[in-house]
């Protein structure tokens, strides 16, 4: 008689992938806000700081696919404690740009 190794369930971290990359495609549509005006930085003029702007927000969208990209092959590979992290990576930059805001709004409006 064959011996059955038992894997454990994956169904928690499943469930973190997709609702994970579901915030990383939220975060998508704000981006689309933010990219379209982004040109707006070359309204004092064609300076390297406003390409620099310019092109860090349209290269936005290549960081959550690679970690989505990433989650997935780690999940398949079972690799689960990476699988969870590129996954929680994939949404940070937005989660934390709204933390640095929050943070700011209160402090403006505690000084005022």
């Amino acid at each position: 008689m064959s011996e059955i190794t038992s894997q454990p369930k994956r169904t928690g971290l499943l469930i973190w992938l997709i609702v994970s990359q579901l915030l990383a495609v939220a975060s998508l549509f704000f981006w689309l806000l933010m990219a379209g005006l982004s040109v707006m930085a070359f309204d004092s003029g064609v300076t390297q700081e406003a390409w620099n702007v310019v092109i860090a927000v349209w290269l936005y969208p290549i960081f959550p696919l690679v970690m989505i990209i990433g989650a997935w092959i780690a999940y398949a590979r079972r690799k689960n404690r990476l699988a969870a992290i590129l996954s929680g990576l994939s949404f940070i930059p937005p989660a934390l740009l709204f933390l640095a805001m929050w943070i700011q709004t209160t402090f403006w409006s505690i000084t005022q």
